[in-house]
């Protein structure tokens, strides 16, 4: 590929890099920072092949001179004196820059390729101690001495006696047993798996490589009846405990000897050898690897194979006793055990794939790198070990990879019956190892292993045939020799997921553009975090779980009851979901060693079931199952027994009568957990788990988006329509009234737009109205009504003013009589006209509003748009508004006082009448599409507001880009007509705790410099042009849309560079706790609890006169309980409506305004009772006393009173406390100072 970039001249000596090939070293250097590598990782560079070390050219090569040998132009440019000129690339070169973009996506994806290989690999350098040892080894396990035939029993207490366990699986040999055990040195031991063929890679969390060593029992340990009720299991177990005696006595070896169990089967353990480091030659123990003795049957072996068929019956188990029955006439009582019958077949594998993987290396130079990277994608994805939560089936899922390879490059043999033309086709074995690699994701994501059998290829075909492998209930993935199922205990959950991350994969890969690099993406980030991959969480404690129907016969072809348990688990409750999940995967983390004093391997208690959703069908409310009419019984009956009491008979709207499961729901927070409802009701009924055995989270989220209890049920017993459908219903009702006006008023309506979050899905509490006889029912601190807010648009007239105040005093008319007739039209509805807010007193500024409250308690702010106002602004800002044409104007560049209003008043013209309906639509547009967008946008307010940043420093209307950008990624937009399932949004969140990770986790590593792009709007859009420089914007965040290239439209709040970073720390804490997750320690409260010791001050408020301290994520109940005096009167004006009323809020837009050079401001809007300030750093310094400083001063005192030097001053923080204390009197209650 990138060969050659270095060259070597014969009058230079060393090798001349190019700038190319430092651009390469360059994006090599940050690669290795991205994996995380130790500094030993890195020297491991110097000593493996590496793009940088480069074939040097022939001294005597001639020096390429253009066409026909004329000399190019550029050789007649001029060139400083003593340079070297330069080659030109070779056609060796050219292909292999070529074959840099075609083969792999791009020649930089090249390089990180190879940059990343070799450090997944163990470090050759450190690999002859371990060579050394492996020959130690191999001598003393041929030392060791003959053990004569003995009971199984006796021989497992003689070496109990010395402290070596015997791992006997079931079912446990009895005092009844009538065959022996014993050992004899292993007739052969080989170096297999993965170490063998060089393609080892290293394992996630600091784990150690696998270094297995196969070694062959001899045959005469074994009969031919072994294959039956666990013989050859158990023969097998003794002679790993004789192995682990010898060499746990070993004085000359110098490791530490542990049973380890694959996939936590006790019938597949192994001796895993540590060394202990003494510095000897033998002590591998810099490697960190680990050495795994398995002992495995001959090729040549007594057992017949035709017995291990999956069809074969190879447990006669009596459930009450443990009576072996041995005539053959009795076997169709017994059913099949094919994870039993696979689990022996895996003890013949390891030579055969050591050869098979070898062959595959030899024909195609690809495999070993095409097996690395999709390894270490399948690590990132916890598809492998770990000490994390691992997928369950896959912890011993090494062979599939490189079996899946073996299957794309050599082909499957056709199933029976079958057309050629469904055969799978071949890959190239020129292939490169990127293109491999996506030739395997592709197999993941297109394959369906529920109802399809794939045997790979074997040159002496299979011995099974198709129809012996099940179906429906596992996946079934033949190996090339033709012994073993790969996919044999892998739930099919789990292979869902497979399919999941394979999509989600091979969409980052193809997208055209992409912001980001998907190199990092695919390979470098972890994706096994829980809150990010999973819609629904349940944490299950599975100690106490009885299973309904617990049979002994399917305990012991899984091989433990915990591995039949979970197997179970994951069976049912993807029956149970069905079409309502596109995964359900059990995670637990992998078994560990054990010592050798312990046979079998430890449990998981603790499991986590991921729920992906399928947004679609996850929330319907009914299951729906056979017709009454249905003739089969056995259909009926199994229905009835998945559901319980839950499955009903019914007749439904349509003439249908048949059987189903209604879940019934009140909220829309309880229908988001219809598929949490499901798992808990089958783990109850079938495995007698009650509610203290599972824990979720999804609860504790939604008690942060409700209002207290004690004011909820005031609005419910209250009744009349709430939330945002009465709210939009409000809005419905209000248009169809403003409408019905048009012969009293000058012009007709066109149109209301609504620019409010209470409309569009998006408000962190759910809209409730405020009647007059509620609020007398509620007390002072509870009684805060948000204001929706539209915008009126009136038919096109010529009659308007051509002068902006004039503009401003027609609408004030319009408010006016629009208030008098609605009034008069609609019973009980109160309106107001609204002059202005007390702060801007800018002739030119649309400031009024029409307040309208209507019989309900729903409270509406009206702007009426006018779009003349624009060009009017237009003409001030270019200066030519009061000037003739030819009038020129001087120092164009200063601007007036009164250019500087025009401005401002531009961008809220912009902002509220062009800019804010715009964005209403496409967010709710968004919310129709995604049920979990609107929760996402309430959660990630809910935090920010906590944290004492949302609308004071960060709009509402730039935590939806943000959290839009999750769902609308890439070149990908929201249409009307689009459809979900089919497009490559099915991998956005599913739920609003996911929705909320994510956010988190974007926000913790968003570079804010680099800005961020959303394709809100669809490729349609068209800009208008109407666009401003926003007056005073500091936000160092740039959120650009197709009709905000800038992005700064939404920016005018912030954030500023320190509240940047504020947000970013903050985010990052919280992604810590989010971890939590995976331990179930996570306390969803303490996620929106903000810390208030980075402050100087802290400015407590009276929580009585706090309008909306109802809303705090933390509130009392006492301090909303009503007077506990029953005759106590209120004050009239308490009973007074006011929409929008926040005096909290005021006060806090007061000091942000006067003190904006002085000190930094935060607060809760929601319902906050405290506010925190840091003061400017800059100003603790003493300095030079100036005129109009710009903050309160105070004289600095003289050292020395006769010092010549001028007097210097310092901030007054005592003054500034003293004047913010008159400002709040009757509001603050007390301010405290931290520093």
């Amino acid at each position: 590929m990138a060969q050659n970039l270095k060259r070597k001249r014969a009058e230079i000596s060393t090798p001349r890099k190019t700038a190319r090939a430092d651009e390469d070293s360059t994006a090599n250097v940050s690669i290795l920072e991205d994996t995380g590598a130790t500094e030993e990782e890195r020297e491991e560079v110097d000593d493996v092949e590496d793009f940088d070390h480069q074939k040097e050219q022939d001294e005597n090569e001639a020096e390429w001179t253009g066409i026909a040998g004329n000399a190019p132009f550029f050789s007649t440019l001029a060139r400083p004196e003593g340079a070297t000129p330069k080659k030109a690339p070779t056609g060796e070169e050219l292909r292999a820059i070529k074959d840099a973009s075609d083969l792999f996506k791009s020649s930089s994806f090249k390089l990180q390729i190879d940059a990343l290989l070799p450090n997944v690999r163990p470090k050759p350098s450190r690999a002859p101690p371990l060579e050394k040892f492996l020959f130690s080894l191999h001598a003393s396990l041929r030392d060791i001495s003959c053990v004569a035939a003995i009971h199984p029993l006796e021989g497992s207490r003689r070496l109990q006696k010395k402290g070596i366990a015997v791992p006997y699986p079931l079912p446990l040999p009895s005092e009844e047993t009538n065959w022996k055990v014993a050992f004899e040195p292993p007739t052969d031991i080989t170096l297999v798996g993965s170490w063998g063929n060089k393609i080892c890679i290293k394992p996630k969390d600091g784990l150690k490589f696998g270094v297995d060593v196969a070694v062959e029992m001899p045959d005469s340990l074994f009969q031919e009846k072994d294959y039956m009720n666990g013989r050859f299991f158990h023969k097998r177990a003794f002679y790993l405990a004789c192995l682990a005696t010898t060499l746990h006595n070993s004085k000359s070896l110098n490791v530490d000897v542990s049973y380890e169990s694959s996939g936590g089967d006790p019938r597949l353990s192994k001796l895993v050898l540590l060394p202990k480091p003494n510095s000897s030659t033998e002590d591998f123990s810099k490697l960190n690897a680990k050495v795994c003795i398995i002992p495995v049957l001959s090729q040549q072996s007594v057992i017949p194979l035709h017995r291990l068929s999956p069809t074969h019956s190879n447990l006669r188990i009596n459930a009450i006793s443990e009576v072996t029955v041995e005539d053959d006439v009795k076997k169709a009582s017994y059913p099949a055990t094919p994870v039993y019958n696979n689990a022996l077949l895996k003890c013949l594998t390891p030579k055969p794939y050591l050869l098979t993987n070898h062959t595959l290396q030899s024909e195609c130079a690809a495999f070993s790198d095409a097996l690395t990277l999709l390894r270490v994608w399948a690590n990132q994805r916890g598809f492998s070990e770990g000490l994390k939560t691992s997928v369950h089936g896959f912890e011993s899922a090494g062979p599939l990879w490189a079996s899946v390879l073996g299957l794309l490059l050599n082909g499957e043999e056709q199933s029976e019956g079958s057309q050629k033309s469904n055969k799978r086709r071949v890959v190239g074995k020129g292939l490169s190892s990127y293109q491999l690699f996506k030739a395997a994701l592709e197999f993941f994501a297109r394959h369906d292993f529920e109802k399809e059998v794939i045997l790979i290829r074997s040159a002496h075909g299979h011995r099974y045939p198709t129809g012996s492998y099940p179906t429906g209930s596992e996946g079934v993935l033949v190996d090339a020799s033709s012994l073993t199922n790969l996919l044999a205990g892998v739930p099919l959950g789990s292979l869902d997921l497979l399919r999941c991350e394979a999509l989600k994969t091979l969409e980052l890969l193809n997208q055209p553009t992409f912001s980001g690099d998907p190199f990092t993406g695919t390979f470098l980030n972890d994706w096994r975090d829980l809150p990010t991959r999973f819609d629904s969480l349940l944490r299950v404690n599975i100690v106490n779980a009885k299973p309904r129907n617990s049979r002994t016969h399917s305990i012991i072809d899984a091989g433990s009851p915990a591995t039949s348990l979970i197997s179970s688990l994951a069976s049912l409750l993807r029956e149970g979901l069905a079409t309502r999940a596109r995964a359900v995967a059990i995670l637990h983390p992998s078994s560990t060693a054990r010592p050798l004093s312990q046979a079998h391997p430890s449990n998981p208690d603790i499991v986590v079931i991921g729920i992906i959703h399928n947004p679609q069908d996850a929330f319907r409310l009914v299951d729906h199952g056979p017709a009454a009419e249905e003739q089969d019984e056995t259909v009926l009956m199994q229905f009835r027994e998945r559901w319980g009491d839950k499955a009903e008979l019914r007749r439904f709207k349509d003439g249908r009568i048949g059987e189903s499961v209604v879940w019934e729901v009140t909220t829309a927070d309880e229908k988001a957990q219809i598929p949490s409802m499901i798992v808990r009701h089958l783990l109850q009924r079938h495995f007698g788990l009650g509610e203290d055995a599972v824990f979720g989270w999804e609860s504790s989220f939604d008690s942060v988006l409700r209002l207290p209890s004690s004011i909820s049920i005031a609005h419910r017993e209250f009744g009349g329509p709430a939330g945002f459908k009465g709210a939009l219903t409000a809005f419905d009702n209000l248009v169809k009234s403003m409408k019905a006006l048009d012969e009293e008023l000058p012009l007709s309506l066109l149109a209301v737009s609504p620019i409010s979050e209470s409309l569009r899905y998006t408000k962190v509490f759910s809209p409730v109205p405020l009647p007059t006889t509620l609020s007398s029912k509620l007390p002072l601190n509870a009684r805060y009504v948000a204001p929706i807010k539209i915008v009126l648009e009136f038919e096109k007239s010529s009659r308007w003013p051509d002068d902006l105040k004039a503009i401003q005093s027609i609408k004030l008319a319009f408010y006016e009589r629009l208030a008098a007739a609605i009034t008069e039209t609609v019973e009980n509805l109160v309106a107001r006209v609204v002059i202005g807010d007390g702060i801007n007193d800018s002739p030119i500024l649309s400031k009024s509003f029409l307040e309208i409250i209507t019989p309900e308690g729903w409270a509406f702010h009206a702007h009426i748009w006018h779009d003349r106002e624009a060009l009017l602004l237009d003409k001030i800002i270019q200066g030519s508004a009061s000037r003739l044409p030819h009038v020129v104007q001087k120092n164009a560049e200063q601007k007036t006082s009164e250019v500087n209003e025009a401005l401002e008043a531009k961008a809220v013209y912009l902002r509220r009448f062009i800019q804010a309906p715009r964005h209403h639509r496409a967010i709710a547009t968004l919310c129709h599409h995604y049920s979990a967008f609107s929760g996402t946008v309430r959660l990630v307010k809910r935090w920010l507001s906590s944290h004492w940043l949302l609308d004071g420093h960060v709009s509402e209307e730039m935590v939806e880009l943000i959290c839009a950008s999750l769902f609308v990624t890439g070149s990908k937009t929201i249409k009307e007509d689009i459809d979900i399932e089919k497009s490559s949004q099915r991998q956005v969140p599913g739920s609003k705790e996911r929705g909320f990770a994510m956010a988190v986790q974007f926000l913790k590593d968003w570079k804010w410099e680099e800005g961020l792009f959303i394709p809100l709007y669809g490729s349609e859009a068209e800009p208008e042009g109407q666009t401003t420089k926003l007056v005073g914007s500091m936000s160092v965040w740039k959120l650009s849309t197709e009709y905000d290239r800038e992005g700064h439209v939404w920016a005018y709040k912030g954030p500023d560079l320190l509240v940047a970073h504020r947000i970013k720390a903050l985010a990052t804490a919280t992604w810590g706790l989010l971890q939590g997750m995976d331990y179930g320690q996570l306390n969803v409260q303490g996620l929106f609890i903000h810390p208030i010791d980075d402050y100087d001050f802290i400015i407590q408020l009276d929580i009585s006169a706090l309008t909306r301290y109802a809303h705090n994520v933390n509130a009392d109940s006492d301090r909303l309980a009503k007077s506990k005096y029953a005759n106590k009167t209120q004050a009239d004006r308490s009973l007074v409506i006011m929409p929008g009323f926040d005096p909290a809020q005021m006060l806090f837009n007061d000091l942000q305004r006067i003190y904006a050079d002085t000190f930094k401001i935060f607060y809760d809007s929601l319902g906050g009772d405290q506010f925190g300030g840091v003061w400017d750093p800059i100003l603790k310094e003493p300095r030079q006393f100036r005129v109009l400083g710009g903050f309160s001063s105070i004289p600095l005192k003289k050292a020395n009173e006769k010092s010549k030097e001028k007097e210097k001053v310092m901030l007054n923080q005592d003054g500034i406390i003293s004047e913010i204390e008159r400002l709040g009197a009757g509001l603050i209650k007390k301010i405290i100072l931290l520093s």
